[in-house]
């Protein structure tokens, strides 16, 4: 059995990263398949319980106040209209329900309590219930996980020498603290990244050395490939190909061999042999519906064929047993 360290190095990291691509496909399938089902991937939904008017400078997100974009801002939706595409994810096969707030923190507020009131009822479906709201307290971690919060989400986004390229308004340092707020909480720590943002090798390398050498590995690690939106900086980045999906995918899995590893933003632009091969190389979750908060996913019929055809099904959710799979086609 693969060992869980959390003393890897940079160097040993490299290695890896760069290791040739069937090798390292061919490792981080093996690792795959020691600590988890491999015809198993977890279907999630994220949902944005609350849209644009961030403050923060995120040079990727079409949320931020600053950046003239097609998000059409919403305040915090109903507690009863959130539920009801709860119910209807978990009806469409997915065990693990994500709200994301574009807030730059939590706020103790009448729009928090609402948000512990939608975690409540999420997690009274036998779901997963994630959130991302933003920076938290230790206090704040605490209620949300006496409310019922399984997981919680909060992106490194890239290597601490990149970061500041890419945001001004809150330091990495802020990030990890949260993290560790969170972590204090007994609340699962999900934290990843995105690549395609300009960085180079070596800060793709960093992030994962940050989340590898944290002193526990994060549960979850969604690997986002940049999804350009206009009216953001990051507009005219060019996509990141499959290969580098693959790598980022692949070093994941094996330097984390127990998390969730994410096949998250830009799998729309994946085909179905590329997602197999991501699937292949380590990959074991993916975000259903038709958005990721803001930007386009993949359509539900079409994952649902996919999954015939690879022969996958729906994981379950960790606490219970009951979940919906996906109907068959006719066909």
């Amino acid at each position: 059995m693969t060992e869980i360290r959390n003393d890897w190095t940079r160097e040993e990291i490299s290695e890896i990263y760069h290791s040739p691509l069937l090798d390292l496909i061919y490792r981080g399938a093996t690792v795959h398949r020691e600590y988890h089902d491999t015809g198993e991937v977890q279907v999630c939904t994220l949902l944005s319980v609350k849209t644009g008017g961030c403050p923060e400078d995120c040079a990727y997100c079409p949320q931020a106040a600053r950046y003239q974009t097609d998000v059409k801002v919403h305040k915090l939706l109903p507690t009863e209209e959130v539920l009801q595409k709860a119910k209807e994810a978990k009806d469409a096969g997915s065990t693990r329900f994500c709200m994301g707030a574009a807030w730059r923190e939590v706020r103790d507020n009448k729009d928090f309590d609402r948000v512990l009131d939608m975690v409540k009822g999420v997690n009274a479906m036998d779901m997963e219930v994630c959130c991302t709201l933003g920076m938290l307290t230790e206090d704040q971690a605490m209620k949300l996980k006496d409310a019922g919060l399984y997981a919680y989400n909060h992106n490194l986004d890239t290597s601490e020498e990149h970061y500041e390229e890419i945001i001004s308004t809150r330091s990495y340092d802020e990030r990890l603290e949260t993290i560790d707020n969170v972590r204090k909480a007994k609340i699962s720590v999900c934290s990843g990244g995105i690549i395609g943002m300009g960085e180079g090798d070596k800060d793709r390398i960093g992030m994962l050395l940050t989340l590898a050498t944290l002193e526990e590995h994060p549960e979850s690690v969604p690997v986002n490939a940049l999804v350009p939106v206009e009216g953001t900086p990051l507009a005219e980045q060019a996509r990141v190909s499959v290969w580098e999906m693959i790598r980022m995918i692949a070093t994941a899995r094996i330097i984390m061999p127990k998390a969730m590893v994410r096949l998250s933003a830009g799998r729309v632009k994946m085909n179905m042999e590329e997602q197999a091969l991501c699937f292949m190389a380590g990959a074991n979750s993916i975000f259903a519906g038709d958005k990721l908060l803001t930007t386009p996913n993949n359509d539900v019929v079409v994952d649902e064929e996919m999954f015939q055809v690879l022969n996958l099904k729906p994981r379950k959710a960790h606490k219970g047993e009951a979940t919906v799979k996906f109907e068959k086609i006719p066909g």
